[in-house]
């Protein structure tokens, strides 16, 4: 399955920042694979005394975006899971910001997310390979619109690149 295959009746226009940042020939399964090597490695270069800082002292540290992605494939490998699994109880949106105070990333080390995140992403690839591509085309609702299980898996991949740009524009 890849990206190309995604119809946009699946998603809410919101996603597709998300999914045009994945290339057209994106395949999901192996794009979760090569994906959470990109991620850690590109975490791993950055220099120790950069992921405290922030660009502006309202924004996230370098850590608390890395603790971001981890929460956010949570709960978009959940919204896959219980769509591919024909849930169609709308599932509801979350706020961000709130979650990152209380992630205690700042106290964490890079080892410490890198782990964390390591072992999500694991998770996630071994629901994937579980999932037909016929439940993964299933379309349920999320957030008020429509999402394919598929679209919330995409989303992860194309969320991380975007995130990584932002930290190699305003970070670094």
């Amino acid at each position: 399955m890849i990206r190309t295959d995604i119809s946009p009746s699946e998603y809410d226009v919101y996603y597709k920042r998300y999914l045009d940042k994945l290339s057209e020939d994106t395949e999901l399964k192996i794009g979760f694979k090569s994906g959470k090597k990109e991620v850690i490695d590109f975490f791993r270069k950055i220099p120790e005394d950069k992921l405290d800082y922030r660009y502006q002292p309202e924004k996230w540290s370098i850590k608390e975006v890395l603790q971001h992605l981890i929460d956010t494939e949570r709960i978009f490998i959940y919204r896959c899971f219980r769509i591919a699994r024909r849930d169609e109880t709308p599932l509801t949106g979350f706020d961000q910001n709130t979650y990152i105070e209380p992630s205690g990333a700042s106290k964490k080390s890079i080892d410490q997310l890198l782990y964390e995140y390591e072992i999500n992403r694991n998770n996630s690839i071994n629901l994937l390979l579980s999932l037909s591509d016929e439940d993964l085309a299933f379309v349920g609702n999320s957030n008020g619109g429509p999402m394919s299980a598929r679209v919330a898996a995409f989303t992860i991949l194309g969320h991380d690149i975007w995130h990584m740009e932002v930290i190699k524009e305003k970070y670094l």
